[in-house]
């Protein structure tokens, strides 16, 4: 089974409308969606925005769905040049920049007492999800690259600076390396898809409503064939 979450209704809606033999579970205050996606098995889930929510979510589908992967579909700033509007990051792996323990020694983002700085994304899903991408969404680049995560909108050009380079992220949200975190330590493979809806910068508050749709669309088409040729 597959567990997929996306931290807004938008993001993960036209997905439960397209699953068949579904029942529903609350749990943590969240709608668990269990069925079958193209005759595959899946949990489809809102997790709500923010770290916490994620981690929760993750958490959940490994101890009551025993899910064999994990995908988390969204949307999220741009943090490179070439990286436009509407192209889509695949996580090789997540980071949580607001993660700070300078003081006692670690690098900026590491968790103490963690044995990773990082949390590495699965490569059979990158690849699947590569694949896909050029089958479905080809008007659009696919990146491979680091996904920085923090309880903050990033809409400032000057913390944009710091997060290219400190951390050399792609793209910027607030929940992908919670999953991350959550499936690492559960022993679960996982990938972060996020479809890019602003530049993080000064104007990331005026771009982030006119392209959310836009942004959310190649992800549900990609999400739907996913499914489709994923090999777990």
């Amino acid at each position: 089974m597959i567990g997929i979450i996306g931290a807004m209704e938008e993001e993960v809606n036209q997905l439960k409308e397209a699953m068949e033999q579904v029942s529903v579970d609350t749990r943590a205050s969240m709608e668990f969606c269990r069925g079958t996606l193209d005759g595959r098995q899946v949990v489809v889930v809102r997790s709500g925005i923010g770290k916490v929510n994620a981690a929760v979510c993750t958490q959940i589908l490994a101890d009551v769905y025993g899910v064999k992967a994990v995908i988390n579909t969204g949307i999220a700033g741009s943090l490179k040049a070439q990286i436009d509007i509407g192209d889509i990051v695949l996580s090789t792996d997540t980071l949580q920049h607001d993660m700070d323990a300078e003081a006692f020694g670690y690098p900026a983002g590491q968790i103490p007492r963690m044995d990773t700085l990082s949390f590495r994304a699965d490569e059979e899903l990158i690849r699947c999800a590569e694949e896909c991408c050029r089958r479905v969404n080809p008007d659009i680049r696919t990146f491979r690259g680091r996904v920085l995560s923090g309880d903050q909108f990033i809409a400032d050009r000057e913390k944009k600076e710091w997060l290219v380079n400190t951390f050399d992220g792609f793209c910027t949200e607030m929940e992908g390396a919670a999953i991350g975190q959550a499936a690492y330590l559960n022993g679960i493979p996982f990938l972060v898809v996020r479809a890019i809806s602003d530049k993080a910068d000064d104007s990331a508050s005026m771009d982030y409503p006119e392209f959310e749709a836009k942004a959310i669309s190649h992800t549900v088409a990609l999400m739907k064939d996913m499914v489709k040729h994923l090999n777990l």
